[in-house]
């Protein structure tokens, strides 16, 4: 018997460092050769930062980068507004709930194709019939807002299903309105699915592509400078943007982390 769960142990530790390289050895590839000045992976080439160095340099890539980071952090604000306002609504529905909870994660479900032509045609439709649509960074943030959305309410609801149901009509019984009550008294019982509804959503955002290249008129962002580049050899710089990139999201999963253990230990005191 305790071969045997030897045997599982030992089994269960293979598969995991085995995962576990699977899924980091990409990265750690291209942290490395962010050091390489070279065209190619693989080739030898002087180390040191010259490709950090002209990473600052590239103003089309740093454009990019940059617009990338707005439409991230403003859709996936709004996303957190929209969708925590919509999981509360949605969880204090007296009739209907489960058909407006289908109905809220279609975008999640559905393929990602379709969401982003059903937004090009929409774009379409709307300057045939004179409305003022220019696909650019505001049609964009429109985009990911909407694609974004239902991941926070998927964020938001098992923190919701947590508290007292009867908290919202206890908050207007004491003699807040319901505006007041939404915002003073369940909006920070949900903080963490908030903070992690933002999270997702600003690194969907970050990560898309396909609604984002059918939907950005002039729009460069990072996905589709690499996209453009791949025609005529994909500039070394991005080596050393994707590197910032990794190493800003670890240091803030990091410090998510430390500061979640350190009120847990205040907690416990």
């Amino acid at each position: 018997m305790k071969n045997k769960k030897r045997i599982f142990t030992v089994i269960g530790w293979v598969v995991l460092v085995l995962a576990l390289v699977l899924m980091y050895l990409p990265i750690l590839t291209v942290v490395a050769y962010s050091f390489v000045d070279s065209k190619t992976v693989g080739a030898s080439g002087e180390i040191g930062f010259a490709l950090y160095a002209r990473l600052f340099e590239n103003e089309r890539l740093m454009t990019a980068a940059g617009n990338t980071l707005l439409i991230g952090v403003v859709s996936a604000f709004l996303a957190t507004l929209l969708g925590t306002v919509s999981a509360v609504g949605i969880f204090y529905l007296k009739r209907g709930k489960q058909a407006v909870n289908v109905v809220s994660q279609l975008t999640v479900y559905n393929a990602e194709i379709v969401t982003a032509v059903g937004f090009f045609l929409l774009a379409i439709f709307c300057n045939n019939v004179h409305l003022p649509v220019q696909k650019g960074l505001g049609w964009l943030i429109l985009c990911h807002t909407v694609m974004t959305t239902p991941y926070v309410i998927l964020s938001v609801s098992p923190r919701l299903g947590q508290l007292n149901p009867n908290l919202f009509e206890a908050g207007m019984d004491l003699g807040a309105g319901q505006t007041r009550t939404l915002f003073t008294v369940i909006f920070p019982q949900l903080i963490k699915g908030m903070v992690s509804g933002f999270a997702l959503a600003f690194t969907l955002s970050l990560d898309d592509f396909v609604v984002t290249n059918l939907n950005r008129g002039e729009v460069n962002t990072i996905s589709t400078y690499v996209y453009d580049s791949i025609r005529r050899g994909i500039d070394p710089a991005v080596r050393a943007l994707s590197t910032v990139i990794f190493v800003a999201v670890l240091a803030v999963l990091i410090a998510v982390n430390v500061a979640d253990k350190a009120k847990r230990r205040r907690a416990a005191k």
